[in-house]
């Protein structure tokens, strides 16, 4: 079975919309659904060689009782989906819950340490970073409010981390049987070169692909279409390049559309169940 996608749930209207955008990726990748209903305002990840520490703001502790029963509802809006709610069982000696990091995929708004009413478009909380930074698997950061995706959308700058994020959306493409369009910023020869070498230049359809070969990045995203899911990788290089730096803050804060980010620990060629 498919590992299934990690929502940390929050019983509020902010959280319904993140449920819904949850719900609908899993049910287009035929993934199953965790949702972690938080006692604690903060939890621990162990991954391979590093300890991450989330600490939620106040909003995932609101009404509890009624989380689970909200959230429920939620998922009856749509077709059956597989779905598991839980809450820690391990803690740490420090007395924090641990959850297990052994996912396919998270759902992580673009803050979970600061209110929403404070986080602007373009901004990333920094534990989100942090997750992102030493995650294996994928991280979704949906729109603030829910909105279907019907296509994809790669931006692809040549490095590594970009063709980590191209090999996740084929993978995507052959399961969910969408469009697939790439977007670059550079030199057309150059940038093939970068494909050849990764592999990927036999994979993809040239008239899918855009290349802008002058201006800025932020110049061209009315091309991303509005329904596209955007799969891209942080710290990459080029003129796309990291996710948090200032080219990558542009593209956050220009494009509303749901961005599915992997982050350096994250291969697709050796991680299993990326998308499969």
């Amino acid at each position: 079975m498919n590992r299934p996608l990690l929502h940390v749930f929050r019983n509020t209207p902010f959280g319904r919309e993140t449920l819904l955008q949850s719900a609908y990726t899993c049910r287009r990748m035929q993934r199953p659904l965790d949702i972690y209903l938080p006692k604690d305002k903060k939890f621990l990840f162990y991954f391979d060689n590093e300890v991450v520490q989330v600490d939620l703001d106040r909003s995932y502790l609101h009404q509890p009782e009624t989380a689970q029963e909200n959230a429920e509802a939620m998922l009856q809006l749509g077709p059956t989906l597989t779905t598991r709610f839980f809450q820690a069982e391990k803690y740490t000696a420090t007395g924090l819950p641990d959850l297990s990091p052994g996912y396919g995929m998270m759902t992580c708004p673009r803050s979970m340490s600061d209110q929403t009413s404070r986080i602007g478009l373009g901004f990333i909380g920094s534990k989100v970073r942090r997750i992102l930074q030493t995650a294996p698997f994928p991280i979704l950061i949906p729109s603030p409010v829910y909105k279907p995706w019907t296509r994809l959308a790669v931006l692809y700058g040549g490095s590594d981390a970009a063709a980590g994020a191209l090999r996740l959306a084929l993978k995507i493409q052959q399961r969910c049987n969408v469009e697939l369009r790439i977007f670059s910023l550079g030199d057309r020869k150059e940038l093939s070169a970068h494909l050849e070498q990764q592999g990927l230049a036999d994979k993809i359809q040239r008239e899918n692909w855009h290349v802008f070969s002058s201006g800025r990045i932020g110049d061209h995203l009315n091309q991303v279409p509005h329904d596209a899911l955007v799969v891209l990788g942080a710290y990459g290089h080029g003129p796309i390049k990291a996710l948090f730096g200032s080219t990558m803050e542009t593209i956050q804060a220009g494009l509303p559309n749901n961005l599915l980010v992997t982050g350096p620990k994250f291969n697709a060629l050796t991680t299993q169940d990326a998308a499969d």
